[in-house]
C-alpha cells in the first residue's frame, strides 16, 4: 500500500548496512545468508594464516630473549660522570698542535689557536663548581657564548690520578625535546586519535629494539632470526595499534610479512655472492673486537639484521597504503571484480613505487653526503670505490630493501583484492556509486511509481 503522504517515505538502515570496515551494503533476503557466511570464511582463512605467524613470533621472543646480565666486553670500567654545565666565558689561546690539527699536506703545526672555555657545573655533586676545558678544534669563541649549555666529562680521582674535566658535547636535550613535542603535537592534531596511537606504536617499536634486539645481538644470538622476530613483533604492535583490528590491517600485515621474507632471502643471497663481511667501517670493526664476534658468520648476520630492520618502515608505509587503496576502490565501485580491483590498485602502486625509489635514493645520498664529498677529494676511481666494503654494504642494503618493497606492493594488492571481494558485492548506488541507499524527494503527488 502506498504511503498516505509523500513526506512519509522513509528509508531505514540497520546495522546490516555496515561491513566490518565501515562501508555500507544493501541488505536483502537473497544475500543475507551468503553475507553471513562469506566474511566468516574469510576471517577463518586470515586467522589460519596469521595465527601461526603470531605464535612463531611469540615463541621467538621467548627463546631469544636476552638474559638480564649485560654481556662482558672486556673493557675496564672507568669512574666517569657526564654532568651538564653553563658556559661563563670562552677565550682564544695558543696551544701545541696535535694529530687532529694536521694540515692537508700531512704536517702537524707546532702551535695552533685553541678555545679555552670556562664552565659552571649545573648537575651532579659538583654543582656550582667552575672548571676550565678545551673545546674541540672546530669550535670558536663565537660558538660558545655565555649561557650555552654543554655536557662535560668528569673523570673521578683515583689512587694514582687526580680528577680531570674535559669537553664532551653540547647539551641538546631541551631543543630536541621541544622538537619531539612539536612532532607529536602536529601528528596528533592532523591525524587525531589514530596519530596518537601511531606515536604509542613508535614508542613500543623502539622499546622492542632497545630491550630485545640490541641485547640479544650483543649476546651473540643469531642476528637474522633476531631481526625477523623483532620486526614481526613490531609490525603486529604498530599496525593493529595505529589502524585497528580489521581485515584491511590484517591484509597490510600479511603483505608486510611477505615483504620481510623476500628481503631476508635476498639479503642472504646478496651477502653470500658479494662476499659482504660486515666489517666495513672503523665502528663495525671496533664493535666486533669488543664483543668478540670477529667471525664472518656473526658479522654477516648483523648486516642481514640491519637489512631487515631498515626496510621495515617503508614496507609498513606501502602495504597499508595499498590495502587502503583497494578498500576505497571497492567502496567506490562495489561491483568491481578482483581483476579490476587489482589492476586499479596497481596503478596506484606503480606511482608509489616510483616515488619510493626516489625517497630511498635521496635518503641515502643525504646520510652519506660526507662520504660522497670525500670521494671528490680523493679522486678515486668510481667503480672501484662503490664496490669497496663500506659502499657495497650500503648499496646491497638499499637494493635488497627496495626489491622487497617493490614486490610487497603487488602481493599486498592481490591479497587485498581477494579479501575485499570474498563477500557478496553490494549493489552500486546509481548516483554516488557507493552501494548505499539514498533518500529521494517523493513524487509530486505522493505516489510511488
Amino acid at each position: 500500500m502506498p504511503p498516505a503522504h509523500g513526506n512519509d517515505l522513509r528509508v531505514s538502515r540497520t546495522t546490516n548496512d555496515l561491513d566490518p570496515d565501515g562501508s555500507t551494503t544493501r541488505p536483502g533476503p537473497a544475500s543475507a545468508t551468503s553475507d553471513a557466511r562469506g566474511p566468516d570464511r574469510v576471517g577463518l582463512v586470515l586467522a589460519a594464516i596469521l595465527l601461526p605467524l603470531a605464535i612463531a613470533t611469540a615463541a621467538g621472543l621467548v627463546l631469544l630473549w636476552p638474559s638480564a646480565q649485560a654481556p662482558s666486553t672486556g673493557i675496564v670500567a672507568v669512574d666517569t660522570e657526564y654532568p651538564t654545565g653553563r658556559v661563563l666565558s670562552a677565550t682564544t689561546e695558543s696551544c701545541a698542535g696535535e694529530t687532529e690539527d694536521r694540515t692537508p699536506d700531512g704536517d702537524i703545526p707546532d702551535r695552533v689557536r685553541c678555545t679555552l672555555v670556562e664552565v659552571e657545573v649545573t648537575s651532579s655533586d659538583a654543582t656550582g663548581e667552575v672548571v676550565e676545558v678545551w673545546a674541540p678544534v672546530n669550535l670558536g669563541v663565537t660558538d660558545l657564548g655565555p649561557g650555552t649549555r654543554v655536557v662535560l666529562a668528569r673523570y673521578l680521582a683515583t689512587e694514582t690520578e687526580p680528577e680531570v674535566w674535559a669537553w664532551y658535547d653540547f647539551a641538546r636535550t631541551v631543543p630536541l625535546g621541544v622538537l619531539a613535542g612539536a612532532f607529536a603535537l602536529v601528528v596528533t592534531a592532523v591525524a587525531g586519535l589514530r596519530g596518537l596511537r601511531a606515536l604509542i606504536g613508535l614508542a613500543l617499536a623502539f622499546g622492542v629494539i632497545a630491550t630485545f634486539m640490541l641485547p640479544a645481538l650483543l649476546e651473540g644470538r643469531d642476528a637474522l632470526t633476531v631481526g625477523l622476530v623483532g620486526s614481526s613483533a613490531i609490525m603486529f604492535a604498530v599496525l593493529y595499534l595505529a589502524h585497528g583490528f580489521s581485515r584491511r590491517t590484517t591484509t597490510a600485515l600479511l603483505g608486510t610479512m611477505a615483504g620481510l621474507a623476500v628481503t631476508a632471502a635476498l639479503g642472504v643471497a646478496a651477502a653470500s655472492t658479494a662476499r659482504l663481511t660486515g666489517i666495513s667501517t672503523e665502528d663495525s670493526y671496533r664493535l666486533a673486537m669488543l664483543t668478540g664476534q670477529l667471525d664472518g658468520t656473526a658479522l654477516r648476520g648483523l648486516f642481514l639484521c640491519g637489512v631487515v630492520l631498515a626496510g621495515l618502515g617503508v614496507l609498513n608505509d606501502v602495504t597499508i597504503t595499498q590495502a587502503s587503496a583497494v578498500w576505497e576502490l571497492r567502496s567506490a565501485d562495489p561491483a568491481a571484480s578482483r581483476g579490476a580491483l587489482f589492476s586499479q590498485g596497481m596503478r596506484i602502486g606503480r606511482d608509489h613505487i616510483a616515488s619510493t625509489v626516489y625517497t630511498i635514493a635521496f635518503a641515502y645520498a643525504g646520510a652519506a653526503l660526507p662520504i660522497l664529498l670525500l670521494l671528490q677529494v680523493y679522486q678515486l676511481p668510481f667503480l672501484q670505490t662503490i664496490s669497496s666494503g663500506e659502499f657495497a654494504e650500503e648499496i646491497a642494503r638499499t637494493l635488497v630493501g627496495s626489491i622487497g618493497l617493490v614486490l610487497a606492493i603487488p602481493l599486498t594488492t592481490l591479497i587485498a583484492a581477494v579479501v575485499v571481494t570474498a563477500g557478496p558485492a553490494p549493489a552500486p548506488d546509481p548516483v554516488h556509486g557507493h552501494g548505499r541507499r539514498r533518500q529521494t524527494a517523493p513524487p509530486a503527488h505522493g505516489h510511488l511509481h
